[in-house]
This record gives structure tokens, sequence and C-alpha cells, in this order.
């Protein structure tokens, strides 16, 4: 039998000690990703960044989920949550008219199995007088409204889903938050 060396049993626990650390990561990041929040308080008093330009003020008491909120430069998206009621907004980059953006956000929510856009569809203007269309869809056991708007090479998507007890309780101040969108158009100089 051969005598094992120093440096063999070097090698060997470091070998092991790379696969504990491995080890470690792959079992310990999961699960403290687990044990975080995926929502979080929002202020309601200042406009929040999703992106492109585009601002927001959140409705009191949403909480944002960042599990699917993506801020970014040119595009971006926030989903604030009012307890069991989804308020999304998506900013993307879009060469059309408001029409062809009202059209491309009806045929993406009557492409999900079972929904439906209910009623006409009708005007809206942002206070700083962003204007857009908005609607209504209903689904299996939920309601929903949606509204566009074009902002200088960008459409901005509002899509609000939940239960109708819930919808009835929230849409005030989701139609309020709504009409902050704000475009703001970047300076060069």
């Amino acid at each position: 039998m051969r005598k094992v060396t120093r440096r063999q049993l070097m090698n060997l626990l470091g070998a092991c000690g790379v696969v504990g650390a491995l080890s470690g990561l792959a079992i310990g990041l999961p699960a403290l990703n687990h044990a975080l929040p995926s929502e979080r308080p929002v202020r309601d008093d200042r406009p929040y960044t999703i992106g492109g330009g585009v601002t927001v003020v959140p409705p009191p008491g949403a909480r944002i989920d960042v599990t699917e909120t993506r801020p970014a430069q040119d595009n971006g998206s926030v989903l604030f949550r009012l307890g069991p009621v989804r308020y999304l907004i998506t900013v993307r980059q879009f060469d059309g008219t408001l029409q062809d953006a009202a059209t491309r956000l009806r045929q993406r929510i009557t492409g999900t199995s079972g929904y439906q856009v209910t009623g006409s569809e009708l005007t809206i203007t942002a206070v700083d007088g962003l204007e857009g269309r908005q609607g209504g869809y209903s689904g299996p056991g939920r309601g929903g409204r949606y509204a566009v708007f074009i902002a200088d090479g960008h459409t901005i998507e509002v899509t609000v889903s939940g239960a109708d007890l819930d919808l009835g309780h929230t849409l005030r101040v989701i139609d309020t938050s709504t009409r902050t969108l704000r475009y703001a158009r970047e300076r060069t100089e």
C-alpha cells in the first residue's frame, strides 16, 4: 500500500473545501432568496421611474413586487400590488400609432385563454396632457382594465387585474395613479 504524501492530503483538503463552498452557495443562496420578501413598500409621495423617461406616482398602500419589476434606461416595467390586485405598467420602444398600440395590447389580452375585452374603449388623459386609450377586460374569476399611451417612440401599457370585489375597492386610487404618468423628454446639449 502506498503512503499518502502531505501534498496529496493538502490537495484532498483543498478539493473538499471547494466542494463545501460550492455546496454552501448552491443551498444557501436559494434559501436566502426565499427568505427575502418579494414585495416591498413604496413611497406614494414622489414619482417612481419606470424607464424610457416615464414616471408614475404609486397609489397609496401599494407595494412593489420586485420579482416582476425591471426599471431600465430605455424600457422598463413595474408591478404594484394593492392586496390581491395587480397594477402593471410596462414601457417599451414602439414605432407606431396609438391605435396600433391599443390593438396590440388588446390582442395580447385576448390571446390568453378565456380572456376577452369588454365594453368600449375610451380616451384617457394624464395630468400633463399625455393622451391614451382605456378599456376593460374579463377572464376566469378576474376582471381588469387596460390603458395604453404613446410617448416619443415608446408605448406605455397599463394593465390592472383582480377579482371584481377587490377591483371595486382599488380602481379609484389606481386611476388616480395612472393619470400621474409623465414622460420627460431627455435633453441633449
